[in-house]
């Protein structure tokens, strides 16, 4: 069975911290970034503004990009986010 997965950006305010992650369920795990139980990288750097997403049906897919990512300089990261969020925008602000 094929269930949604995402994996996401996520920055502070100033643009300082670049979180990456994968998950099935992007609106709550947004939540959960913004209203930590437990000290988190997130909560310690402020990474609570969602800049970019993307989908994939299969976990397996998802798992390979987010690594994908993650290997990536921070100027390959920050050009991905500005084709997708030229203003970086909060994609989650609703």
């Amino acid at each position: 069975m094929n269930h949604d997965y995402f994996v996401y950006i996520l920055t502070d305010k100033s643009r300082a911290t670049l979180y990456i992650g994968v998950t099935n369920d992007l609106q709550n795990c947004i939540w959960q970034h913004r209203n930590p139980e437990q000290a988190s990288f997130t909560q310690r750097y402020h990474c609570i503004i969602l800049v970019w997403y993307e989908h994939f049906p299969d976990v397996r897919d998802a798992i390979a990009r987010e690594k994908q990512l993650k290997g990536w300089r921070r100027a390959k990261k920050v050009a991905l986010i500005e084709e997708f969020n030229p203003r970086w925008d909060d994609l989650a602000a609703d």
